[in-house]
């Protein structure tokens, strides 16, 4: 008989919406709490909540303890820790040392930390991982999926490995993330800013973790330190997008890349490719579609897959923020089973959409 899995959303933002969209669609889940920031949102229905059209007799709460008291297998956990990251690891070491197994959109360097950022950063969230007897998981789909389990699929099928690229090639426009998009990522700034995530470090604390994965899961030495690098274009006029408007001359396209170096060469590449209007810097990488995450394997032989990406809205970025909850969701089980601890993608077992078939 198989087991059905007692799960609570944590959050109903962009990506929670999804999550409990997801959670309901799998035969094997049941939805047994929705966990609120906004009071609000107290006492609606999971079901409005997520947009469904439908109720899932599930009253969100804005109380942890009544929460914990549920005592689920699992907690999938989408609230934004971009600009609260040492409050969101304090949550998350709370959910564990109450004997819950975490699934989390981040912090995303938890995604595999070491050789990333200070002990420091996470040891707490491991002891409380072993004094609950429980695992977080922390991934989605970049951070995530397009970037350590496509590529090391992919692996599987190589002679000889020269670089593995992996790079997410979108367009930003329709992505409703203000915060997100002009207070972190800089776009609308002047040229001469520069926002929060190019300063020095921060863009291998965010994607260093994709690199470091993909090193040790490949067994290979990278030199000591990541290297950064980035360029970004102006708006030609101004542009109006879903979060708001880019002034001419502002920030519009920004293009980086975090290395991963063997003895000098690079040989992991995190790449990223964000413009807010589809003409602009048409020299750099151009996507499959009207967005893709792409894998590039260069050696013998060489591959590139394209995964592209399409929500039933039409929107590219409705069907990223889908990957991102679902690869929480289908992963649940794979984690529930894990030895308590940090639980990296690279150590899961196949995870696969079960059920989900219509």
């Amino acid at each position: 008989m198989s087991r059905t899995y007692r799960v609570v959303a944590w959050s109903t933002g962009n990506v929670g919406r999804n999550a409990i969209a997801g959670i309901a669609a799998r035969p094997d889940m049941e939805l047994v709490g929705v966990w609120v920031s906004n009071p609000d949102k107290v006492g609606k229905d999971a079901g409005e909540l997520a947009g469904l059209g439908r109720t899932l007799g599930v009253a969100a709460t804005n109380d942890e303890s009544a929460i914990f008291a549920l005592k689920p297998d699992a907690i999938v956990h989408t609230a934004m820790a971009d600009d609260r990251m040492f409050e969101a690891i304090a949550d998350l070491a709370r959910m564990l040392r109450a004997g819950i197994n975490v699934l989390s959109s981040g912090p995303v360097f938890l995604q595999y930390p070491y050789g990333v950022v200070d002990e420091s950063m996470y040891g707490d969230l491991l002891a409380a991982a072993a004094e609950g007897r429980v695992s977080l998981h922390v991934n989605g789909v970049d951070p995530g999926f397009a970037n350590d389990i496509l590529p090391l699929v992919m692996t599987s099928v190589c002679e000889e490995i020269e670089e593995v690229r992996v790079a997410e090639v979108l367009n930003y426009a329709t992505y409703d993330q203000g915060m997100i998009l002009f207070d972190v990522m800089g776009f609308g700034k002047p040229m001469d800013e520069v926002p929060f995530l190019l300063q020095p470090g921060i863009l291998t604390t965010a994607w260093g973790s994709v690199v470091r994965q993909l090193a040790a899961a490949l067994e290979v030495e990278l030199d000591d330190d990541l290297e950064e690098w980035y360029e970004r274009v102006p708006a030609p006029e101004a542009i109006t997008v879903s979060a708001g408007t880019i002034e001419a001359g502002t920030v519009a396209g920004l293009h980086f890349e975090v290395r991963g170096r063997k003895d000098g060469r690079p040989v992991i590449v995190l790449e990223h490719v964000t413009r807010l209007r589809d003409d602009l810097a048409p020299e750099w990488p151009q996507p499959a579609g009207q967005g893709c995450y792409r894998v590039t394997i260069t050696g013998e032989p060489t591959y590139t897959v394209d995964m592209q990406m399409m929500g039933r809205d039409g929107d590219h970025n409705t069907g990223g923020l889908k990957a991102t909850a679902m690869r929480l969701v289908n992963a649940i089980p794979a984690v529930v089973d894990a030895e308590p601890g940090l639980v990296a993608a690279k150590d899961l077992p196949q995870v696969v959409g079960k059920g989900l078939i219509i």
